[in-house]
């Protein structure tokens, strides 16, 4: 059986990282193999493109950061996200398209229909089983994710960070098959119990995610 493909999505601060770990944690407590990963980068070509993508030095025009993110996905997809779904293995990647439809259509003002086709063409028509987007105060997302210093992206206007929150709305609210919106605040466990929960509550995944096995 095709592995399952879980996404988790969000602005900037908003714990997608730490969720992603949890998720994965409990997905191989249930007994799943389980292959994390990450966007941009999670292969060599594609973290030297997450490099430039971030690097507050870098000019990038809104078009060129499009491409790059697409070339950055369809080698990820490629490389890992594919193949481990043809092994059977549960991937959980942290940001996937709808960061791309977010940030570049929303966030960059490119077209939306311009930007859906080359995400489904980055990743040869694959699309997430099921996505959480974790969604949070802005303002405090971008304080906790600007701490210790800030890359491109997060140098970004107050904003442009508004009309990313504003895509990822729009997102959830057109697929409410596979995204489940998930409040990203209170303890990281509090958080997962919550993101754990509102997979479960999708028809497709109810049955596949199981029971985690017990001591």
């Amino acid at each position: 059986m095709r592995g399952l493909f879980i996404t988790i999505e969000g602005g900037e601060g908003a714990g997608k990282s730490t969720q992603a770990t949890l998720l994965a944690d409990r997905l191989r407590e249930a007994g799943h193999h389980v292959c994390e990963t990450r966007e941009p980068g999670g292969t060599p070509a594609g973290d030297r493109i997450r490099g430039l993508l971030l690097d507050p030095a870098a000019r990038v025009s809104p078009l060129a950061e499009l491409l790059l993110y697409e070339a950055s996905r369809a080698q990820l997809v490629g490389e890992v996200i594919a193949p481990a779904l043809e092994r059977g293995e549960t991937v959980v990647c942290d940001r996937f398209f709808d960061s791309t439809t977010a940030y570049q259509a929303y966030g960059r003002g490119l077209d939306p229909e311009t930007v859906r086709e080359l995400n489904l063409t980055a990743t040869s028509g694959l699309v997430p089983d099921a996505t959480v987007l974790l969604v949070h105060d802005l303002d405090a997302g971008l304080l906790r994710a600007t701490q210790g210093g800030a890359d491109r992206i997060e140098l970004e206007s107050r904003d442009f960070h508004s009309l990313v929150a504003e895509g990822f709305r729009t997102v959830a609210v057109a697929e409410p098959d596979r995204v489940v919106t998930v409040a990203g605040t209170g303890a990281p466990e509090e958080v997962a119990r919550r993101v754990w929960d509102a997979l479960a509550s999708l028809p497709p995944l109810r049955a596949r995610l199981g029971k985690p096995r017990t001591a």
